[in-house]
């Protein structure tokens, strides 16, 4: 498969000029997939693999926790109708990234909340957003007007490195 089956639009390269890539990790890829193909300015997504050690991993070998892997969206977007910083603010406010090894229900390394950026300018950017959402997640710790059920505490977990390389899901996960 070589086309969104939503939007039509390619989800490998070579993309339209002007188009950068996001890799997020926000639990099960499908989830984070919809909300991003659903987001103006984004051309293309693809769910995958990244972050792990072994190449090639499969579906299975992934759930197993056997390849370091974390299920990612690949989101293939127009710098000139949404930013990098943007897509961020939509990562950061669409989980919890305070989890550890998990999203709500589903358990395991595979799920982890992960940013993998493919330049240094975009790990500059993540780890600056890091840094101001943790910033305001210690702020509502310390508002009591807030609900405690409805708030997430804790420290961030999320995982922000450089993408080594992404590995697209097989075709019936597409």
């Amino acid at each position: 498969m070589s086309n969104h089956f939503v939007s039509g639009n390619s989800i490998i390269p070579p993309y339209p000029d002007g188009m950068k890539q996001a890799v997020f990790g926000m639990g099960c890829f499908w989830g984070p997939e919809r909300l991003f193909w659903q987001t103006p300015g984004v051309y293309s997504t693809a769910v995958g693999y990244a972050g792990g050690t072994t190449d090639d991993p499969t579906y299975t070998e992934v759930c197993k926790d056997i390849t370091g892997h974390a299920e990612v969206v690949l989101i293939i977007f127009d710098k000139k109708q949404i930013s990098y910083e943007e897509l961020l603010i939509i990562f950061w406010e669409s989980h919890n990234p305070t989890q550890g090894m998990r999203q709500q229900s589903d358990v395991g390394s595979q799920y982890r909340s992960a940013i993998y950026a493919d330049s240094e300018t975009h790990l500059e950017l993540a780890i600056k957003s890091l840094n101001t959402y943790q910033i305001k997640l210690a702020s509502a710790e310390k508002d009591e007007k807030i609900n405690l059920k409805s708030r997430i505490l804790g420290k961030i977990t999320t995982e922000i490195k450089l993408l080594d390389k992404f590995y697209y899901a097989e075709e019936y996960h597409q």
